[in-house]
């Protein structure tokens, strides 16, 4: 399942997890279209993502998926953080955002 309308907060962490990058391409994770969904459940203070790779194979997936562990982290101190890595659906280039597409074209 993609996630396509977000409350204020899940907002805030689309926005956080923009600063982390595809080594690959310079895009970040989310205008690539590799966040699926994002959960904040204040109650246990744990936020979930649900996320692919453009590939099975992505040599960086490890760091990427480091990268958005650690940033969270960062950014929500107290909330334990959850990445579960998702094949389902398929990541197809249709995915990534107007912007996303605009940097891969610079």
């Amino acid at each position: 399942m993609i996630q396509t309308e977000f409350t204020p907060e899940e907002a805030k962490v689309m926005e956080v997890l923009k600063q982390v990058p595809d080594p690959e391409v310079e895009v970040n994770i989310v205008d690539l279209g590799l966040i699926y969904l994002v959960d904040i459940n204040d109650e246990t203070k744990t936020i979930s993502v649900d996320m692919t790779l453009s590939t099975p194979g992505c040599p960086v997936g490890d760091t990427i998926i480091q990268h958005v562990q650690t940033i969270l982290e960062i950014n929500y101190p107290g909330y334990s953080v959850n990445v579960n890595l998702v094949w389902e659906p398929q990541w197809t280039p249709e995915l990534i955002s107007e912007e996303g597409k605009a940097q891969l074209n610079q």
